[in-house]
């Protein structure tokens, strides 16, 4: 039984190394930002303000260029 631990323990350890190891090759692609405004209440017309951040990355680069 702790033979089986000790291995799964191995494998989880092993795969965080590689996706730290990985993490060095990505780069921010494109930065994207969406304003709106929503609708909250329609008896007294009160509207909130809705914000979204959506960013995507790209893995392989060997270096992230400045511009």
């Amino acid at each position: 039984m702790t033979i089986n631990k000790t291995i799964a323990l191995l494998l989880f350890l092993l795969l965080i190394v590689i996706g730290f190891v990985g993490c060095s090759s990505v780069c921010p692609d494109k930065t994207t930002v969406e304003i709106g405004v929503t609708e909250t209440d329609a008896k007294n017309d009160k509207f909130q303000e809705k914000k979204l951040l959506t960013q995507t990355f790209k893995w392989g680069k060997k270096k992230c260029s400045d511009g």
